[in-house]
């Protein structure tokens, strides 16, 4: 069990944010009919007896115990069956604490903060591991910093020291990550396929240190037979997936200030290797006949050899993923930049962020205490390890990859926040930095997009 040492967390966070993505938007608190379904009193009893013992939870009382929470999915438990968090039962026996949701929908939550925000409403927290709400949230007001409630130099958030800093905005935390992730993006694949072709299998790949670029492409080429109804990449998420293996971001904070990184060499070697992909036929989405509408299940259909996507597609019961990936479903990290100093891999994070005029600020800060302890605290974790692991029918090796991708994001946790800067420059680079993959030369996209980049970031460095 110690092997998947903080899988839970990252597991709850990234299946609840996704299944939870078409939720109604209301502006009121959720009567939610399972918020109050709870753990067995024996796995109770071992969460409370860790949080008693241990020395990483500070010892405070909490003049208020309830925080609101702001969002489309529910940290509580809910009608999809998850069980409650075990850094929730930790915050209910360590300080008493209750969280009360406020349900809003996804494509309009930003909107439904600054309402609340402005009518007084008090909400505490929001989340930040969508990537779209650093620095846009502090920049405009709607965050604040975290610094006077979270001791960010203890034990307990030295793991995670080095991307907090990573963060900072006017020297000061407006977004508090609790962890990375590996499971942004992977290289999902069919082990019938790949045997059935006679090709490498790429977790054996991966093992012996070949798994790149170049064996990617080259796989991709032998397989691709259009006339025959077998392509080489399929989904929305490759393009983004092949830039994070460069190391190098589209927009990093250097000194306090936004940089846009895109003239730099590895973004033109990237971006001319997803126009070699493409002018080579190994791209499926938008090509000939193919159309844009995406087709997972030719996964284990046989007849599509790569599907990068987010491991959220398989953190549900196994009937489910296999109706679709087949039997033989695997996954292995995106493949390396061979020039890249480092291996590489997109890597999110699960983060939160406190609101502005929330009236509970402490009571946050306590949570993502408890957040942090479930996460590093091998009890609590073998707790939840032991509720959830069967429900999604993983292999021990499924497992094994994960872990490994959760460390190769851990040793190298750099992390894009172009979506973060503002809604234009997301959208921006969203459309620009895919069009090699539809047939635009990289210098063409460059030249167009280069000088616009700059003025959003020079518009949000004027303010910081």
């Amino acid at each position: 069990m110690k092997k998947y040492k903080a899988f839970l967390a990252a597991i709850i966070s990234s299946a609840a944010v996704f299944a939870a993505a078409s939720c109604s938007g209301e502006n009121e608190s959720s009567s939610n009919p399972y918020a109050d379904v709870d753990v067995s009193p024996e796995v109770r009893n071992r969460i409370s007896q860790r949080v008693t013992e241990t020395d990483f939870l500070p010892d405070t009382e909490l003049e208020n115990k309830t925080i609101k929470w702001l969002s489309d999915w529910d940290i509580n438990p809910n009608s999809s069956g998850k069980n409650k968090p075990v850094e929730l039962v930790a915050f209910e026996e360590k300080y008493g604490g209750k969280i009360e949701f406020i349900q809003c929908d996804y494509g309009n939550r930003y909107e439904k903060l600054a309402e609340m925000i402005n009518s007084g409403d008090g909400v505490d927290f929001f989340y930040g591991g969508n990537m779209d709400a650093f620095p846009k949230g502090a920049v405009r007001g709607m965050f604040v910093p975290a610094d006077d409630y979270i001791d960010f130099g203890s034990p307990l958030w030295e793991g995670v020291r080095s991307v907090n800093e990573s963060l900072l905005w006017n020297n000061r935390h407006y977004c508090v990550v609790v962890q990375t992730t590996g499971d942004k993006v992977a290289c999902v694949y069919n082990r019938k396929t790949i045997r059935e072709v006679g090709l490498d299998d790429p977790a054996e790949l991966f093992a012996k240190d070949e798994w790149n670029w170049n064996t990617f492409e080259n796989m991709i080429q032998r397989f691709a037979d259009t006339d025959n109804q077998r392509y080489g990449i399929d989904g929305w998420w490759y393009e983004f997936a092949l830039i994070s293996t460069t190391g190098v971001p589209a927009v990093s904070i250097d000194n306090g200030k936004l940089v846009s990184n895109i003239s730099s060499p590895a973004m033109e070697r990237v971006q001319n290797y997803i126009y070699d992909l493409y002018s080579t036929g190994c791209i499926a989405i938008g090509v000939g006949d193919y159309g844009w509408t995406d087709h997972p299940e030719y996964i284990g259909e046989g007849k599509l050899l790569f599907y990068p996507v987010g491991l959220y597609s398989l953190y549900c019961e196994s009937e489910q993923w296999k109706s679709i990936y087949g039997e033989d479903v695997f996954f292995v990290p995106m493949p390396k930049d061979p020039e890249a100093d480092k291996y590489y891999i997109p890597v999110g994070m699960e983060s939160y962020c406190l609101v502005k005029g929330g009236s509970n600020p402490e009571g946050v800060a306590r949570f993502l205490d408890c957040k942090r302890f479930a996460i590093i605290d091998d009890e609590i974790d073998t707790v939840g390890t032991e509720q959830l692991f069967d429900d999604f029918g993983w292999t021990d090796e499924m497992f094994e990859m994960y872990h490994k991708m959760r460390d190769m994001a851990s040793e190298n946790p750099f992390l894009d926040i172009s979506t973060g800067v503002s809604a234009d420059c997301a959208e921006l680079l969203d459309n620009s930095l895919r069009l090699s993959g539809k047939g635009t030369p990289w210098n063409e996209t460059y030249d167009s997009v280069s000088p616009v980049l700059d003025k959003y970031l020079d518009e949000i460095n004027g303010v910081s």
